[in-house]
């Protein structure tokens, strides 16, 4: 595991875009696995910064989001359909049949979890960005006594909604559940990348990298990852040594 330290939110931007631009840049038909959220959008924002000054193509790669809320369509300017075009996707040349998201509105959800899984094992994703939760969770893979490896639907924590209740107009909106790609899926990845910004993480990135292993911290599992790249901000890494 690989952790860097940036003394500003932009070093750490610019060093995560570049990351991703390199890999495409090697292989054009990259498959890209892309996170939603607050920590990603300046990371975004340089890769169409890059893409703009005709640095990268992402014409022939593909691209998997982690997760989707349930019971929000892609046209709801709250689901993470709508984050991605709007930070990302239309603001550089990959073509809209090369991006993948989990179906939120799908009738049946097992069906699309396994319909999700078997996209991703036919492109395995050569390098995938992570956030990370307050509770220690990636995608939206909550703690719990057990932690399911594929695509799943999943009960999100009270603190989960809380976190994410600032992007609603109020917490009954925020939705109780969500599909989410899997740890196992995750750590299938060849490379990921785990982004995390702000003193309020700086507990859980500490417990997350050096605490033990367990499913009560969902990060924690990257532990057992190959090639893990952390990037932190100096606020979020002030607990490590």
């Amino acid at each position: 595991m690989e952790i860097i330290i940036f003394d500003t939110q932009q070093e750490l931007d610019i060093y995560a875009a570049d990351l991703l631009i390199s890999v495409v840049n090697e292989k054009p038909d990259a498959v890209l696995g892309l996170a939603t959220g607050s920590t990603p959008i300046g990371i975004y924002d340089k890769i169409v910064e890059k893409f703009n000054e005709k640095k990268v193509s992402f014409k022939e790669a593909t691209t998997f989001n982690l997760d989707e809320y349930v019971g929000i369509g892609p046209e709801n300017d709250q689901s993470y359909a709508y984050y991605m075009n709007k930070h990302l996707f239309s603001h550089i040349d990959i073509p809209a049949a090369q991006t993948y998201l989990p179906n939120g509105m799908a009738a049946n959800m097992e069906e699309e979890s396994a319909r999700y899984d078997a996209m991703i094992q036919a492109k395995p994703i050569d390098i995938q960005l992570l956030g990370l939760g307050h509770n220690g969770h990636i995608g939206f893979n909550e703690p719990d006594d057990n932690l399911t490896g594929g695509t799943h639907s999943v009960k999100l924590k009270e603190e989960t909604r809380l976190a994410n209740a600032r992007f609603f107009a109020s917490m009954e909106e925020v939705p109780g559940y969500a599909i989410t790609m899997g740890v196992g899926s995750i750590l299938k990845s060849n490379t990921i990348i785990l982004a995390v910004r702000g003193a309020d993480k700086a507990e859980i990135v500490k417990e997350a990298l050096t605490g033990p292993i367990t499913t009560s911290v969902p990060a924690s599992l990257l532990q057992t990852h190959a090639r893990v790249i952390v990037l932190l901000d100096r606020e979020a890494g002030r607990l490590l040594g």
